[in-house]
């Protein structure tokens, strides 16, 4: 099964918890990652993009070590680009579900890649669009696709 990770689980495995409520989740953000086999992995490029302006700005690191690091989670799978039409969708799940844009791209371009899952906080968990279900690896209750692939 074809998992698309979104920028929050990346910068959670990165070691940064915006506050002492989500300490925890670091942790299970890279227990999460270790969990999807490394060739059925997908990150869509807005994420990679995303997760060096965070690296850079909120964990101060200078460009060459968020170079490396967006680098590395780059070879770690696949990754999906934001096509044309990946962008026209984006702007369908805008007006129909009321998403912000660019996490309308990343799911967009997540569906275009064919992911099954995108793992990540920043939706309603299970929300399926497009043959993807958004699974937050955080809830309390876990998905029962996560569990699939977690065990």
């Amino acid at each position: 099964m074809r998992v698309a990770i979104d920028t929050n689980i990346l910068v959670y495995a990165e070691g940064f918890a915006g506050s002492e409520a989500d300490r925890h989740k670091p942790a299970l953000a890279r227990r999460a990652l270790a969990a999807v086999s490394a060739g059925a992995i997908t990150i869509p490029v807005q994420c990679l993009g995303e997760l060096f302006r965070v690296l850079v700005s909120k964990k101060r690191l200078d460009s060459a070590d968020a170079r490396h690091r967006v680098l590395q989670y780059r070879d770690i799978g696949h990754t999906a680009p934001t096509s044309e039409i990946a962008l026209v969708r984006a702007t369908d799940l805008v007006v129909d579900h009321q998403l912000q844009f660019w996490d309308a791209v990343i799911l967009a371009a997540s569906s275009e890649q064919g992911c099954r899952m995108l793992l990540s906080e920043d939706y309603q968990d299970g929300f399926t669009w497009g043959g993807v279900t958004v699974v937050n690896p955080f809830a309390p209750q876990p998905n029962p696709l996560f569990t699939s692939i977690t065990g």
